[in-house]
């Protein structure tokens, strides 16, 4: 996975007077002045709108704007109807200002390690939504609801009829796992969230509602080259990178994970553009204390990360042999010296002298057999790349199979695509996370996403994956660390397609493989620390519902000296679930993640089903939740404050 931090698009509006006032600042004063109907709006502003934005501007010594012509560049203000601020909404707005100075001292809770305080998990929650929340957990306990859900949703939807089924759902299901139908009607919950020191992770959570059927024909067919080769040139392909019909659906056992489905460039188009949209809402709504999380496979044709997947293990098996056929061939460290020495009965043939002039190091002078940054330029030739000679006979062989043209271009085409998004965040400073996938795509994701990070991580964390190769070639690491999405799936597949299996035996093992990571980068951001190096070339998001695992990094991050104003480690957890955990972490200082989806109600149906499925599968924090919601509400109606209103003073770190 991956930070991005990166950059956005900002079309100035031509203002009288030779002034322009950006979209981007535009938007930023809007919603600082409470006008958030006009936030994020297009066309020409309002002339009682600017009237309001210059009083404030005036207000706080800024130089006010005149009438504001048509814009240009291509973004668009849509007109809206927008009264003026009144004084008394500006009044109000300066002291909210003035509750969050920035001289003051921000305001800080006492962490209760054991996660049992029912007043820091819920003090953000009216009491009406505590209800919501007991209720929608109870209903999540039964199995037979949970199970049906989706035809019972359906069922609700033909009965009730759309406009009474969406009330409904927005008193339920969707008020407690979604935050809002778009990025204006999102803005309250992300401003509540970040008054009790919680950060935003945005994701546009519309999912195509697909049939088993339709969902393994496109998987089969976007999987499988045109010219109906394996996918590797090389006779010995490997069956882990090709395709299934058992297992084209994706969703197979997985509830916790968002799962695209491609269907034509044109919809990895509209991904793109909507995870721009995101990176906006993030930018106007968080100030910049926001990520937002993409999937690769969201913005190009499967085939082609399983093709580069498959040549990224071709490869490795390629330097197994170098080194020998034994050990992990990441800590082999083999030098360019070493693969002339493997060469050397066919070092002077001309097509190994040449591969021999392109092949790089890094820092260390460890060994890269292709330029991989090429990677990630929108001119890259697949075909041409990757090849190898044998140390045999000399001749070079393809590591991939000669890919039509047509298919070179989707692969630009992708490539395209993420560079825009990044360069986007990379100009509004905001963060992007890219998620694993399965193990079957993650060797290309992987690669693509380090190539990404040594171009853009250079004063920041913005995109991160490997750990060892940032330290080696000097750029910032962030990642996301993560257990069991796919684990089912994958040991399904790995014993039907005959591979190795993937996955860790068992819960103990993952675990112990998740904190021994954890303690690893703890204890490398301290050695930055004590040499004096920024710490934050390390970034770590600790992504778990499971408290055992958070209590684990805050004792660890206590032991070996790490601090939450260091601003290297965080913790995230998903809208509607763990409040718990992620609400008293940030009131207490630390840096705290809710992961946010939205989306308009009917098109959010499958991430509903899916979070009834997750929660089924976590009874016991369920009957945590519950019991300690119970209190809370109980507590609550005692003290007669059915109409409790929630005001946070905190300030994310």
């Amino acid at each position: 996975m991956a930070f991005l931090r990166t950059v956005s698009r900002c079309s100035a509006l031509n203002v009288v007077g030779g002034r322009s006032l950006t979209y981007s600042r535009s938007e930023q004063f809007l919603r600082q002045y409470g006008m958030l109907a006009a936030a994020g709006a297009r066309g020409t502003l309002p002339s009682a709108v600017l009237a309001a934005l210059n009083q404030r501007l005036a207000l706080e010594g800024h130089p006010g704007f005149g009438s504001v012509a048509a814009p240009v560049g291509g973004r668009r203000w849509r007109s809206t109807s927008v009264a003026a601020a009144s004084p008394a909404g500006m009044r109000a707005t300066a002291a909210q200002q003035q509750d969050h100075d920035p001289s003051s001292p921000p305001a800080r809770d006492p962490l209760d390690v054991s996660f049992n305080d029912p007043n820091a998990a819920f003090k953000s929650k009216t009491t009406f939504e505590l209800i919501r929340a007991y209720l929608v957990y109870v209903l999540c306990s039964s199995e037979f609801l949970v199970e049906n859900n989706m035809k019972l949703m359906k069922l609700m939807r033909a009965i009730l009829g759309d406009k009474l089924f969406i009330y409904l759902m927005k008193q339920t299901f969707y008020g407690h796992f979604v935050a809002g139908e778009d990025r204006i009607r999102i803005v309250p919950t992300l401003s509540r969230l970040r008054s009790f020191g919680v950060k935003p992770i945005l994701d546009y959570s519309v999912e195509e509602d697909l049939s088993q059927e339709e969902a393994e024909k496109r998987e089969v067919e976007a999987s499988v080259s045109s010219t109906g080769t394996n996918l590797s040139g090389d006779a010995d392909s490997l069956p882990q990178y090709s395709v299934d019909k058992t297992f084209a659906d994706r969703r197979y056992k997985v509830q916790s994970a968002r799962t695209y489905f491609y269907l034509n460039e044109a919809t990895c188009e509209r991904n793109m553009e909507t995870f721009l949209e995101c990176l906006d809402a993030v930018k106007g709504a968080t100030f910049g204390t926001g990520i937002t999380a993409i999937k690769l496979t969201a913005l190009g044709r499967p085939q082609l990360l399983l093709q580069v997947s498959e040549v990224i293990m071709q490869a490795r098996k390629y330097m197994m042999d170098l080194a020998g056929g034994t050990g992990n061939i990441l800590t082999h460290h083999k030098t360019i010296k070493d693969l002339e020495r493997y060469l050397g009965n066919v070092a002077d043939k001309k097509e190994v002298k040449e591969f021999l002039t392109k092949v790089t190091s890094d820092n260390d002078g460890i060994l890269h057999l292709f330029p991989w940054s090429g990677i990630i330029n929108e001119d890259c030739q697949l075909s041409e790349s990757f090849r190898v000679p044998d140390p045999v006979t000399g001749q070079m062989r393809r590591l991939i199979s000669k890919i039509p043209p047509k298919e070179e271009e989707m692969f630009r085409n992708m490539i395209r695509r993420l560079n825009t998004i990044v360069k986007t965040a990379q100009d509004l400073d905001v963060r992007i996370m890219i998620d694993a996938e399965q193990t079957y795509f993650q060797p290309a994701i992987s690669r693509i996403t380090l190539e990404m990070m040594r171009k853009y991580n250079t004063e920041k964390a913005i995109v991160c994956t490997d750990l060892e190769q940032a330290k080696r070639q000097n750029f910032y690491f962030g990642a996301k660390l993560v257990r069991g999405a796919y684990i089912e799936q994958e040991r399904a597949r790995a014993a039907a397609l005959g591979y190795e299996d993937p996955t860790n035996p068992s819960f103990e093992a993952t675990t112990e493989m998740y904190h021994k990571t954890l303690t690893e980068c703890l204890r490398r951001i301290r050695i930055l620390k004590d040499a004096n190096i920024d710490p934050k070339k390390i970034a770590i998001m600790v992504a778990s519902h499971n408290e055992d695992t958070v209590r684990f990094a805050i004792e660890k991050m206590q032991e070996i000296g790490i601090h939450p104003e260091d601003k290297v480690i965080c913790f995230g957890q998903l809208l509607g679930m763990c409040d718990y955990i992620t609400f008293p972490l940030g009131q207490a200082g630390y840096s705290a993640y809710k992961y946010i989806p939205y989306g308009p109600v009917n098109e959010v149906l499958p991430y509903l089903s899916r979070r009834a499925q997750e929660n089924k599968g976590v009874l016991q924090k369920i009957k945590k939740e519950k019991r300690l919601l119970l209190s809370e509400i109980t507590k609550r109606l005692a003290k007669g404050q059915l109409f409790y209103t929630p005001k946070g003073k905190y300030v994310p770190i």
